[in-house]
């Protein structure tokens, strides 16, 4: 079965590349989206260039022709720009796209503290992702509990659990492949979208205890087999 096309959306970011880098090296075609389609390719390169020979599969764009792209879009910008990107892509996203939203609102898009966590009037973002795209747009949270720095190591395993939220089973379980091609990656069905919550929030969680214990930790789910 042919891979599905991922389009990462805010995807020259720190977070962006390290996703960009692991699921091109597991063989999946990338598209890289942003604000200025030059600063794109050229991030594009620079991560073909570190993967080849092995991997060719990356190119930058624009956000809107990155989420007409993919069949996957993977939205990995910060909490600011959350919704000016949703509303800039909105309207070229195609009937049926698996949207996957990273986000997390901490304090900073305030001129706050990375380690709190802000109030979202929808309930968390990923809850503000599927008010604001179309209906037709199947919106799912992940990835917000493991560190880009982490997945930009692509000499080591990455050493965390991925609790995917969505209202839908089948497009919770449409994203379980992309998970177990990260390297120490395990998917972990976390039930409704509405559980993003507390997803997003122990993010902030997780920012203290690396300040405190100066390392890039991540979530691990007991008591569920391999």
């Amino acid at each position: 079965m042919k891979k599905e096309i991922i389009s990462i959306i805010g995807g020259t970011g720190d977070q962006g590349r390290g996703l960009a880098l692991r699921w091109a090296q597991a063989g999946y075609e990338i598209v890289l989206g942003s604000r200025d389609s030059d600063r794109a390719h050229q991030v594009a390169t620079m991560l073909t260039e570190k993967l080849q020979p092995q991997v060719t599969n990356i190119r930058g764009t624009s956000n809107r022709e990155a989420a007409a792209t993919g069949s996957i879009i993977i939205l990995t910008v910060p909490f600011a720009a959350q919704l000016p990107t949703l509303r800039e892509i909105k309207d070229h996203i195609q009937p049926g796209t698996l949207f996957v939203d990273v986000t997390v609102p901490l304090e900073p898009a305030v001129g706050g503290r990375p380690t709190r966590i802000l109030g979202v009037w929808a309930g968390s973002a990923a809850e503000q992702s599927a008010e604001t795209l179309n209906s037709d747009t199947h919106v799912v949270s992940a990835f917000q509990n493991v560190a880009a720095s982490v997945l930009a190591d692509l000499d080591h395993h990455v050493d965390c659990d991925i609790i995917v939220c969505g209202n839908d089973k089948n497009d919770r379980e449409r994203l379980k492949p992309l998970v177990e091609a990260v390297t120490g990656c395990r998917y972990i069905d976390g039930g409704v979208l509405a559980n993003s919550r507390y997803v997003e929030a122990w993010t902030a969680l997780l920012i203290g205890v690396n300040i405190r214990y100066r390392t890039h930790s991540g979530v691990r789910i007991t008591g569920i087999g391999s």
